[in-house]
Order: structure tokens, then C-alpha cells, then sequence
């Protein structure tokens, strides 16, 4: 079993795509940390030699990935939040922060819709 980061890489992956379970690392970032190693990016997982595993995990502490990247990123997010800037009052509201439109679209960050109930009244007084 290769871990790498704290991550357990999955055996029956390729090297390649392994390295992508790391939080962080996309798949370029794969290609270039197996090249700069010199493992063959077509190895399954299962098949590395412990010498190749200790270098990609050594590779990959080069890079700032898992916790420390989740930190940077959530501690970026609150400052733009305690300056007060556009940005942060759109992340403090769950909104889209770059400039795209909300009339229509961006259920994603919204979330599912509001259900209006048309026709509703309350009971009056006859």
C-alpha cells in the first residue's frame, strides 16, 4: 500500500492517476512529479519498488499539498472576509465571488431552489 501525503493511493491505478488522490496535485502536476522521478507513468501502484515509492513521496512534499494547502486556501478566504472586500462579503453569503451571474444560473453555489407556494394565503377574518 503506497501512502503518500497521508493519503493511501489506490493499488490498481496507474501512477499517474494515483498521485491525483492527493489533494492538490491535478494531473499535470502528476505527470511532472513522475517524469522529474523517472517512473514510468504506465506502472500500476501495486507494482512500484519501495525506492520509487520514497522518491514520489519525496516529490511530493515539494509541492504544498493536503492540509497545509486547505489551510492557506481557507485562511486566503477569511481575509478577504475580515478586510471587508467584495470578494469576501460574496463568500460570506455563499454567492459567486468572480463576476458571474445570478439571476439565472449559479445553483451550485446557491444551492437548490426555494419552493414558493403560489396561492397561498393566511385564513382572514369574514
Amino acid at each position: 500500500m503506497a501512502r503518500i501525503a497521508g493519503v493511501n493511493i489506490p493499488l490498481n491505478k496507474r501512477v499517474e492517476i494515483g498521485l491525483t488522490y492527493v489533494y492538490g496535485i491535478g494531473q499535470p502536476t502528476a505527470k511532472e512529479i513522475v517524469a522529474q522521478v523517472g517512473v514510468d507513468p504506465d506502472t500500476y501502484v501495486k507494482d512500484l519498488t519501495d525506492d520509487e515509492v520514497i522518491k514520489l513521496r519525496e516529490a511530493v512534499e515539494a509541492h504544498e499539498v493536503e492540509g497545509d494547502l486547505r489551510r492557506e486556501r481557507s485562511q486566503n478566504v477569511k481575509r478577504l472576509s475580515e478586510i471587508g472586500s467584495y470578494r469576501g462579503m460574496r463568500h460570506r453569503r455563499g454567492l459567486p465571488s468572480r463576476g458571474q451571474r445570478t439571476k439565472t444560473n449559479a445553483r451550485g453555489r446557491k444551492g437548490p431552489r426555494r419552493m414558493s407556494i403560489a396561492g397561498k394565503r393566511k385564513p382572514g377574518k369574514k
